[in-house]
């Protein structure tokens, strides 16, 4: 069970990837907390066990063994219904590719993930908080990368997430655009108090961050917490 003021743990996790007779080991005996309302970016290279500590947080895959708790739930446990309740209700994702419905709006394309929330904001209002209130009616062809990217946010947090897991949002940007989505990742993090992990190649991102994990060989390698948040538009690379 988690602790007073932790929103997500783990304990032991190890997750086994199969093919034939060759197995891969993408987490080793991981332990984690997550503390509420806060900001925390991962840190590491390609196959260090990000992502699948991502999917496995977000009850998009389950561990092969050891144990994840978010609040009093054990999602280690959970079948696939109760894990797609537990995405449906309490986490909001933001991927590299952002995923949008061509054929619909900006509008449109938050208000799907609002008629299945349990208390959604208004779409409006979601895209307003990532600055695009002036670009409701637009498709996403007509959209920059960057401005895709915030409608994406927005999709993520229409349904006031209590977790909001990012998994290289800037990846596919230029640095100026990049800057843009991580104003508008730290913004929902200060206005909603959503407990937000952000996996990033990019070292210099993990300057806006309460807390710096890094990972290598499916561990977490190191830890640190920074004694200041930088804001995301001082931020270059």
């Amino acid at each position: 069970m988690a602790s007073p003021g932790i929103t997500l743990r783990a304990r032991g996790l190890g997750k086994v990837y199969r093919t034939g007779d060759v197995e891969v080991h993408a987490l080793r005996g991981l332990d984690l907390e997550l503390a509420s309302g806060e900001l925390v970016v991962l840190l590491g290279p390609s196959g260090s066990g990000k992502s699948t500590l991502l999917n496995i947080l977000g009850g998009l895959d389950t561990p092969t063994s050891g144990e994840a708790w978010f609040l009093d739930h054990e999602l280690s446990r959970l079948d696939d219904a109760g894990l797609t309740r537990y995405r449906r209700d309490h986490v909001g994702f933001v991927f590299q590719f952002y995923n949008l419905i061509p054929s619909l709006t900006a509008l449109e394309n938050v208000s799907l993930v609002t008629e299945i929330a349990r208390d959604p904001m208004p779409p409006r209002e979601a895209l307003e908080l990532v600055g695009l209130g002036g670009r409701l009616d637009h498709f996403p062809a007509q959209l920059s990368g960057g401005e895709q990217q915030r409608v994406a946010i927005a999709r993520a947090i229409a349904k006031r997430p209590d977790l909001l897991l990012c998994d290289e949002p800037t990846g596919a940007l230029d640095s100026q655009t990049g800057v843009l989505v991580l104003e508008a990742v730290e913004r929902i993090h200060e206005e909603l108090g959503t407990t937000t992990v952000l996996i990033t190649h990019n070292a210099v991102i993990a300057d806006m961050a309460d807390r710096v994990l890094v990972m290598g060989d499916g561990a977490i390698h190191d830890e640190r917490r920074n004694a200041a948040r930088r804001r995301a538009r001082e931020l270059t690379w």
